[in-house]
């Protein structure tokens, strides 16, 4: 049974709750950057994070499932929020540049369903970036708080999962490393920066980005310089498009 948009909203109105949104937030930004002129979707409950991204991406959509209802979203604008079954986005094929899951896969009762729906609604060479409650992490054996519900992932079942409905993995992180305890909240920042160097195993979420290939082989584009990511290197990501060569001269 999922939790409901009421339980989520407290959460994430919580000290623990804002802690656990910056650090999510600030992994997704140092992949995906601000998302400019890009469509970002966001699954589960996902409009904590999605707001980081609204002001500069082309447009931000949330959909959550029947079972855990919805909240209006954005509240000071127009709704962007709506109720959708997971194996029936009301979107057409190849919407989205950007997905973003977050209590989404843990709670599903069809994950692989959600996956694949994903998939269609993702173009060609766009990017997925799935939040679940790390296996191993302090938050999962705790129900009071949304991590401590449904089914965590290591790292080695998300990508299997990913894999399994048509996308590649290329890269992963881990986030959120201050104990699910109320009065630690404050602290948060000094847990993410000595959990990430000491015991970097034990977090409390586990990032796993992935990318969806498209079928025609492309010649390997020209090395260019490109932002630094942090998410660690995993399978290789698919081919890109070739930029345009220069024309000669005179030609």
């Amino acid at each position: 049974m999922r939790q409901g948009i009421s339980d989520l909203a407290a959460f994430y109105a919580s000290p623990l709750g804002q802690a656990a949104r910056d650090m999510t937030v600030r992994k997704v930004l140092e992949s995906w950057g601000d998302c400019r002129g890009l469509e970002v979707l966001g699954a589960g409950y996902a409009t904590p994070v999605l707001a980081a991204l609204s002001d500069r991406a082309a447009r931000t959509v949330a959909v959550m499932p029947p079972e855990q209802g919805a909240e209006a979203w954005p509240a000071a604008r127009r709704n962007r929020a709506a109720l959708a079954a997971e194996d029936a986005l009301p979107f057409p094929n190849a919407r989205f540049d950007r997905i973003l899951l977050v209590h989404a896969l843990e709670e599903s009762p069809e994950p692989e369903a959600l996956l694949r729906e994903l998939t269609r609604v993702l173009a060609p060479a766009g990017r997925l970036i799935a939040v679940a409650a790390a296996r191993n992490g302090p938050w999962a054996p705790f129900e009071t708080s949304p991590f401590g519900h449904g089914r965590p992932y290591s790292r080695r079942q998300l990508a299997s999962r990913l894999r399994e409905a048509g996308l590649e993995p290329a890269g992963w992180t881990r986030a959120l490393y201050v104990p699910p305890v109320p009065w630690l909240a404050a602290w948060a920042e000094g847990f993410e920066q000595a959990g990430s160097r000491l015991w970097p195993p034990v977090s409390g979420l586990v990032l796993m980005e992935a990318v969806k290939q498209t079928l025609a082989l492309q010649p390997r584009p020209a090395r260019v310089a490109v932002r630094r990511r942090t998410f660690r290197r995993g399978a290789p990501v698919g081919p890109q498009p070739q930029p345009a060569g220069r024309s000669r001269a005179g030609a």
